[in-house]
């Protein structure tokens, strides 16, 4: 029996009085409950951006290069040149992988590979941005179960459907305790002619659902990503799809193969709120209606009601406007793909969501009020706090400053520090090699990948330093998309556009929503500066756990073409002998320092200032050099500085080498700060010897700060010489097993 519609199920269905009394309007009458549904899942957060949408605006979208632009489709498409271009995106799936991290992570990696191919476009690979709470000690072991079963499910979807994972990042902070983010990307490639459109176009056209059954699973997930996570999360657990690769595998070679028949007039997939929003979005792109009939849906379980059809999330699910004429050559590629399919309902014309259950009319809605006239909010902020003290001096004031030990020390803390720690623990479970186009190594600042099909080279990151928004999300978040300018550029690539995942708090409470706005304004900024327009992507809010919210995260995922195989660049340090230079300044904030976390427990200070005329100078000038042969390698300085950034050029190859370094700068400063601050646009490279004296020519020439540090050895042993009294000596070999194992001990001991 249908519930009855009460004050107390509207509030149950995360909708307020207002929006209630904005559906009747619309309606012209009271909703049914099964309509309730469909406007709580179209309307909440995660599927109308109410709560953002007017900050997303802020985004730079244009660009020579975009084909598709943000919010038109299910991703953007940038040319790429030669007539391919490439869709690419990045989403959230973080309520369920809290709740059930293995099925949570998998079908969030099924989700944004169907993004991919819904555009026309053949996945070719993956990467992720994970966040998780510290996974040390007892007090870690919730952590670490989220932590495994996160890795796992992400690989098994991965590794399965036959699409590699590439690369990506893993930070470990206290703040994602209960309610960790998993971020998922996926890139496809795709000729310019290939673009598919997700819009129900033709009126008479018929509309046919292909894929997995409807099952009860994954009911209403959009609305459950819409609210925060409690102690009682663990009851929604029926809001969290359960994924099949292998399916997914069959229904992307049939989507593929369908839309190079010329029988496709628009393609949508079942992803969040599913059926829903597949059908009502379809309508209101293209200016039409559409009719479904909720007995034609193929189905798993028996005795489904037409709400937990339409809410259903189930995986691999797609909903395609055929053409018509020409439906006997689509079920042929349906069922040669042994797929299950049904005609479920027509293209009209009159503007309307209309479902059926047999002759019964249940739902019966305008269609672009429904996907499109959401109510938007402008929140409250909270007034802007002063700045954060970013003087060296007052930070350190009651941190004595570290003798040789404490030096040596500090380094060995950062190198294992989970944050900074190799993560070869993660991306040895995922398969990278499949394709055979993965380039360079997972762990490297840029994944780079070869697609031979268009003979482009192309260079991929993700970045987001939490900290740095933390204490300011505007610096924050401009430092973000610099870093993964930076992380491109040291790949020998040229940056195209940008993807983000907003991850923040509950809007409603005026700090969380300052963040965000904060940290839009900076991306925006920053992207604008750099010249990389902003092609999709996805806003996560309410990601809060009983202990507060998460560290504000704005993740980029940025895309980038290399010319030439010989330019591909990598952070490891190749031969002994290479002479090493440091392009940027030495520098010496240490504010919101990876120091002061790892050694000292402070989350504290102004993240360091951002230059974006000296950023950009530095990227132009290593790609000078890396166009003219003459780097071997390239690191940017992130988290943990200059000594970090060395010591992991020493022990990123197959053996750690060494290096000998001298830096004598004119300065007072303390040696935790040389060695530890993490001041911007600075990278390390080496070059051949007999290319020192060019490659100090040319640096000057450029304009930008730059000092000659050192060079490569083959003995296991980093030397640092600061001052004449000061010199720090570290085994590369022992800090290569730190590095590389911290990790794997935590979880396997």
């Amino acid at each position: 029996m249908t519930p009855e519609v009460t004050p107390e199920i509207v509030a149950k269905h995360g909708l307020s009085p207002e929006e209630y009394a904005r559906i009747e309007s619309i309606l012209g009458r009271a909703p049914n409950f099964t309509e309730l549904g469909v406007f709580s899942v179209m309307w909440s957060e995660h599927c109308s951006y109410k709560n953002s949408r007017p900050e997303l605006r802020k985004f730079p979208t244009e660009g020579t290069r975009v084909l598709v632009k943000a919010g038109e489709e299910n991703a953007g498409v940038i040319d790429i040149g030669d007539g391919w271009a490439v869709a690419f995106k990045i989403e959230s799936h973080n309520h369920p992988s809290a709740v059930e991290p293995f099925q949570g992570a998998a079908t969030g990696v099924g989700g944004i590979i169907r993004d991919i191919f819904t555009m026309g476009a053949r996945p070719v690979f993956s990467m992720n941005s994970l966040r998780f709470g510290d996974i040390r000690g007892e007090e870690g072991a919730a952590n670490r179960r989220l932590f495994a079963g996160v890795v796992a499910g992400i690989a098994h979807y991965g590794n399965c459907i036959g699409i590699p994972t590439i690369g990506g990042e893993v930070y470990f902070d206290d703040s994602y305790a209960g309610n960790p983010l998993v971020n998922a990307f996926c890139l496809g490639i795709l000729r310019h002619e290939q673009i598919a459109r997700g819009a129900a176009t033709g009126v008479g056209n018929p509309v046919f659902y292909v894929g997995a059954e409807t099952g009860r699973d994954g009911l209403a997930g959009a609305a459950f990503a819409s609210r925060d996570l409690t102690e009682e999360s663990k009851e929604d657990r029926p809001a969290v799809q359960v994924g099949d690769p292998f399916r997914e595998k069959l229904l992307l070679e049939a989507c593929l193969e369908l839309l190079a028949s010329g029988c496709v007039a628009g393609i949508q997939d079942m992803g969040a709120a599913g059926l829903t929003c597949s059908t009502c979005e379809t309508a209101s792109r293209g200016g039409t209606g559409v009719e479904i009939d909720t007995e034609k849906v193929p189905k798993r379980e028996t005795g489904m009601t037409p709400y937990e059809i339409l809410l259903s999330e189930s995986q691999e699910r797609m909903l395609v406007i055929v053409k018509k004429g020409q439906e006997g050559q689509v079920k042929e590629i349906f069922e040669k793909w042994d797929l299950p399919y049904s005609e479920v309902g027509v293209v009209n014309d009159d503007g309307l969501m209309r479902v059926k259950e047999g002759g019964r009319v249940v739902v019966e809605i305008p269609a672009r009020a429904l996907a499109d006239e959401a109510p938007v909010y402008v929140r409250e902020a909270a007034p802007k706090p002063p700045p954060h003290p970013s003087d060296s001096k007052k930070l350190l004031a009651d941190i004595p400053e570290p003798d040789a030990a404490g030096i040596h020390s500090a380094l060995e803390t950062l190198l294992k520090f989970p944050s900074i720690a190799s993560k070869r623990w993660v991306w040895r479970q995922y398969d990278h090699m499949v394709r055979l186009g993965a380039a360079v190594l997972p762990g490297s600042d840029a994944a780079v990948f070869i697609v031979r099909e268009a003979n482009k080279i192309l260079a991929a990151t993700t970045d987001c330093n939490a900290l740095y928004c933390r204490q300011d999300p505007r610096e924050g978040a401009r430092i973000a998309v610099a870093e993964a300018a930076r992380n491109l550029a040291c790949s020998g690539a040229v940056p195209l556009a940008v993807t983000d995942n907003l991850n923040f708090g509950n809007p409603y409470r005026p700090e969380n929503f300052l963040q965000l706005r904060e940290a839009v304004e900076g991306l925006a900024e920053a992207c604008r500066q750099l010249g990389v327009p902003v092609t999709g992507g996805n806003v996560s809010l309410y990601n809060e756990s009983p202990s507060g919210a998460i560290d504000p995260t704005p993740t980029v995922g940025m895309v980038g073409l290399i010319e030439d195989a010989a330019h591909i660049t990598t952070q490891a340090f190749q031969n002994p002998g290479d002479v090493i230079f440091l392009l940027g300044s030495p520098g010496s904030e240490i504010g919101a320092s990876h120091y002061l976390l790892a050694v000292h427990e402070r989350k504290a200070g102004a993240p360091p200032a951002l230059d974006f005329s000296r950023e950009m100078a530095v990227h132009e000038a290593l790609r000078t050099l890396i166009r003219k042969g003459m780097v071997r390698s390239a690191h940017d300085c992130s988290e943990g500085g200059l000594a970090v950034a060395l010591a992991e050029s020493c022990l990123a190859g197959p053996a750690p080498l060494g290096a000998t370094i001298s830096l004598l700068p004119d300065t007072t400063e303390r040696t935790d700060v040389m060695l530890f601050n993490e001041s911007q646009s600075r990278v390390i490279i080496s070059v051949p010897e007999d290319h020192a004296d060019k490659v100090s020519e040319l640096l000057s020439e450029c304009g930008i700060p730059w000092t000659r540090l050192g060079t490569v050895t083959d003995q296991p042993s980093l030397n640092i010489r600061l001052r004449k009294d000061a010199e720090y000596s570290w085994n590369t070999e022992h800090l290569q097993h730190l590095w590389n194992n911290t990790i794997e001990e935590i979880m396997e001991g």
